[in-house]
């Protein structure tokens, strides 16, 4: 599917960000419980028990809340211990969407994770700006990236027709529609968790895997 047409069915399918969580189990034939793809951006050590497929926007306020308040919280207690892995998709629910998660992709291994993080952390600066480029332009900057690189990776048709694939998947398989999404193992968790309510669900994953 091109980029084009997805963009115009985008505020249909995903205007929804959702405010309570909500629990579950996917239907999708071809979903598999944590099954990846070969240029996945993962976290974590390839044998934890516990996998995380999280699906968000990086224009979404309830998922720069979920990485600024659980998700430290989940690296430090599950990720850093070996027990679980984080598997980072995106899905944007605008076109500024779009183009950050093309310039994220820009940076591989750790400093994709350092580069999200610094994303959603300063997300209400560079979104909510009048110029929302310029503003991920200093920050990329500040991450080492110089101008040309930036236009580059903002501009790239076929990591963005990619991206938009791969939300495509997401629907498909596991019937996302919002942000943000975990399949936890398979399961799939809607909205920002507090992080002992998320542990739960963890919990729950490691215990049955």
């Amino acid at each position: 599917m091109k980029r084009r047409k997805i963009l115009k069915g985008m505020a249909a399918t995903s205007t929804l960000l959702a405010t309570a969580p909500a629990l579950v189990w996917s239907s999708a034939a071809r979903a598999e419980a944590g099954a990846v793809y070969d240029d996945d951006r993962i976290l974590g050590e390839a044998d934890a028990k516990v996998t995380i497929i999280e699906y968000a926007s990086l224009t979404c306020p309830h998922c720069a809340t979920f990485h600024e308040e659980t998700l430290p919280q989940v690296k430090q207690d599950w990720i850093n211990e070996g027990k679980a892995r984080l598997v980072f998709r995106h899905y944007p629910l605008d076109g500024l969407a779009l183009r950050a998660a093309a310039l994220s992709n820009c940076f591989e291994g750790k400093s994709h994770f350092t580069f999200l993080d610094a994303m959603f952390a300063s997300q209400r600066k560079w979104a909510g700006s009048q110029d929302p480029l310029g503003e991920l332009a200093q920050l990329a900057k500040l991450a080492g990236m110089d101008q040309a690189r930036f236009d580059a990776c903002v501009t790239d048709e076929a990591e963005m027709n990619g991206i938009l694939e791969r939300m495509k998947d997401a629907t498909d398989d596991y019937d996302v529609q919002s942000t943000p999404t975990m399949i936890v193992n398979g399961k799939k968790v809607t909205g920002s968790m507090a992080y002992e309510e998320f542990r739960k669900v963890l919990e729950e994953a490691a215990a049955q895997s």
